[in-house]
């Protein structure tokens, strides 16, 4: 089945809704699905919550929506690259499920493998294991940690063929296979688009069973984060 769509709105059209919760790919705006981060602002879908390791920076990424209010709750695990974040959770605007980055990773993880949840030892004794069960393993206390099941997940993919099997490239792999395992209808952009075939099943990281919808973004902005110069 070609899971190819014309534009990243068409891509979303008919999948994204108020008060969903979506798994987004990136991390901080490494391998962030760009172009359809902006279809959602588009969208003007609202009380979403939003699962990335972080919402991207002020102006881009996640933080457009951020800034229109469109996002009710972050479930991340960082949030200093973020003004507009910051400013809105201390002002009690906005709901936020701080969560170890490992722990995010297998939560998100372990939804899409179908696992209800996990023990771990991370965050025992801190406000992590508020109100969450406690489990003694081999004379160490555990907390049971929920697995992540999204209705949406938002991916970025270098290459993919047209059944969605995804490529990611170096770093930019980071939280994107784990959003489209966990999300039930996943959307994946992509610099390139090949025929069915062509890929290496080797090479291929994400199966396209994962992956319901594509969108080709040829030419992404791919702005940076923190830009380093050296002194004249």
């Amino acid at each position: 089945m070609d899971k190819l769509y014309p534009s990243a709105a068409a891509a979303l059209d008919g999948v994204v809704a108020d008060g969903q919760t979506v798994a987004v790919g990136g991390f901080g705006l490494c391998g962030i699905p760009e172009a359809l981060i902006l279809a959602l602002h588009d969208s003007g879908v609202r009380d979403l919550t939003a699962v990335s390791n972080n919402a991207g920076v002020d102006g881009w990424g996640l933080g457009l929506l951020l800034e229109t209010r469109q996002i009710r709750k972050m479930v991340s695990s960082y949030v200093g690259e973020n003004k507009e974040f910051e400013r809105q959770y201390l002002a009690g605007e906005l709901e936020l499920e701080f969560t170890p980055q490992g722990t995010l990773a297998e939560r998100m993880r372990a939804g899409g493998a179908g696992i209800a949840g996990f023990y771990t030892r991370t965050g025992v004794g801190t406000v992590v294991a508020e109100g969450k069960e406690h489990q003694e393993f081999d004379g160490e206390t555990y907390i049971l940690e929920r697995g992540i099941r999204a209705d949406v997940g938002l991916v970025k993919a270098w290459k993919a063929d047209r059944a969605g099997n995804l490529v990611y490239r170096k770093t930019a792999q980071n939280f994107n296979p784990l959003a489209a395992a966990c999300g039930r209808v996943t959307v994946a952009e992509v610099e390139e688009i090949v025929e069915v075939g062509m890929l290496d099943p080797d090479e291929i990281d994400t199966p396209g069973i994962y992956v319901q919808r594509l969108v080709l973004n040829p030419n992404p902005e791919k702005r940076i984060e923190q830009r380093t110069v050296r002194s004249s």
